[in-house]
This record gives C-alpha cells, structure tokens and sequence, in this order.
C-alpha cells in the first residue's frame, strides 16, 4: 500500500528525467510542434509553390534506413529494459527506482520522445517532394501529438505498462521504414513492395493489441495510474477509426472503382 501512494506521489514529477534535455518544460516541445505545423501547412507549400519538387532519393534511402536502424535500437532497448524480462503484460507499475534497469528504461523513452521529433522530417519530404495528397489530417495528427505524448511519457512515468504501446510501435516502424527505403530506392524495385496493404493491416493490429492491453488497467490495479489506461484505449480506437478510414478509402473503394471500370 505504501509502494502505491509513494509511486502515485512520483506521478507529479520525476527528478530522474526532470534535468534532462527538453525535459525541465513542455514550452520547447509546444514550439517545435506549432513550428512544424507552420512549415508543413503555410511555409513550405508557399516556398514549394513555384518550384519543381525535389528528387530527394539518395536522402530518402538513408533517412529511411537510418529510422530502421533507430526502431530496431528501440525495439531492443524495451525488450532488454523490462518486456522480454520481468515485466508483465497483464499490469506493470512504473519503476521509480536508481537501479539499472530502471534508469535503461527511462532513458529509452527520453531516445523514443526524440525518435517522434525526428519524425517531423516525414512529412518536410513530402512537403519538398509537393506530395501534397501524403499530408493528410491523419498524418497531422499522428505526427503533432505523438511529440506531446511522449514528452509526458518521459516526465512523469518513463516506464511501466504504458511502454508496450512503444514497443509494437518499434516493431511496426521497422517494418515500415524498409518499405520506405525500398520504395525510394526506385521503380525497379517497385516489385517488391506488394505488400503495402498489408502495411495498414498490421498497424490497425498494433491498434488493436494497445486497445486489448490497456484495458486490463480497468480492472487490475498494480499501482500504474488508470487515467493514463483510458488515455491509452481512447488514443488507439481513435487512429483505429482513423487507419480504417485510410484502408477503406485507399484499398477497399479503389479496388471497387477499378471494378466498375473493368465491367463497363
């Protein structure tokens, strides 16, 4: 009982992270996502406005293979810090301790909160590239609140039940990031990517596991705070809703309208 009302005190503060790189306020991070929504939505496209699109590939293919290498670091680190050890899947309070593997933990999610700001340069190449239909609301959204929800991550939990969600995130952007890679490398290669569709498949599953393990906080209590459980299962039905919405439009309605042209 004790362990309980000593970690939900923490859940105020953490002095761990607390002198940490971008950690001592959420100003820095607000500015950096207001300043990324400035450039994708006004800046960039008035610049880009009489301009050819830029080719990019040679910077695609390493950006691209370097976001693999980073998630697959990621994916590691979360496996080695808890997940493939002594955490559990059912409910795992956070770790407030100085021993080591504590410390390993939160020092992950400081690296995963600046994997998210890294990610801005997605959708800069689309900008650069004037591909205009890429910037959609959901890639908006998925890219302007992930940076705030991380900073929080790192600031006040940095561990604990709420890190499997990242720790599906490394697995599906690996995957991801070598379609990219692959993609850019050129139409030769074009061949090789048939599986795109089942890209999205996998990412509404990531959706879906994050859903089923955080409602377990609903009824298991190990001291990890609920509200950040109900968070969590509101954040992943809403990109459900959101990657199903892209899946149908993209696959679903296409593949019916390349139909209706086949039979006319």
């Amino acid at each position: 009982m004790k362990e309980r009302e000593k970690a939900a005190d923490t859940y105020s503060s953490n002095p761990r992270t607390s002198d940490w790189p971008l950690m001592h306020s959420p100003i820095p991070t607000v500015i950096m996502v207001l300043g990324y929504l400035y450039v994708i939505l006004f800046l960039g496209p008035r610049m880009m406005e009489n301009r050819k699109p830029f080719k990019l590939r040679e910077v695609l293919i390493v950006y691209n293979g370097a976001q693999v290498l980073y998630s697959l670091f990621m994916l590691y680190e979360h496996l080695m810090s808890g997940w493939f050890w002594d955490y559990s899947y059912k409910c795992q309070p956070v770790d407030y301790s100085n021993n080591s593997k504590a410390l390993r933990m939160a020092n992950l999610c400081w690296w995963y909160y600046i994997s998210k700001l890294s990610e801005f340069a997605d959708t800069l190449f689309f900008v650069l590239r004037k591909k205009d239909s890429q910037v959609s609301f959901l890639h908006l959204y998925h890219h302007s609140l992930t940076p705030l929800e991380t900073w929080c991550l790192v600031k006040f939990l940095a561990g604990g039940h709420g890190t499997f969600s990242n720790l599906i995130n490394n697995i599906v952007h690996v995957i991801m990031y070598f379609y990219y890679m692959v993609a850019a490398m050129g139409p030769q290669y074009q061949k090789y990517l048939w599986w795109k569709k089942h890209l999205t498949t996998l990412q509404l599953v990531q959706f879906t596991l994050v859903f089923v393990h955080s409602a377990q906080l609903l009824w298991v209590d190990c001291g990890y705070p609920k509200i950040i459980g109900m968070f969590l299962l509101l954040h992943s039905t809403i990109f459900f809703g959101l990657f199903s919405h892209f899946y149908y439009r993209t696959y679903q309605k296409n593949n019916a309208k390349s139909k209706a042209v086949k039979t006319e």
